[in-house]
């Protein structure tokens, strides 16, 4: 299992993901921050980005903050 810190950007013209110097990651989504859909959109990012399957993406703090840590499994 790998643990990531995440910033996301949400309500982002585009989605993407890039991976940053310190070795963080900034996801932005299309998503607006409500109700958990930019989260779940940047779960999903994550997912494809590292060709996992959803289920093995887990937000593990930042819920409700820019700054997010996710488990990633394999």
């Amino acid at each position: 299992m790998v643990r990531v810190r995440v910033r996301v950007k949400p309500g982002s013209a585009k989605n993407q993901v890039v991976r940053n110097p310190d070795g963080s990651l900034t996801v932005a989504v299309r998503e607006p921050p409500v109700e958990g859909r930019a989260n779940r959109a940047a779960a999903e990012m994550l997912a494809t980005f590292f060709r996992v399957p959803k289920s093995a993406v887990r937000l593990v703090a930042g819920a409700r903050s820019r700054q997010k840590v996710y488990d990633i499994g394999v």
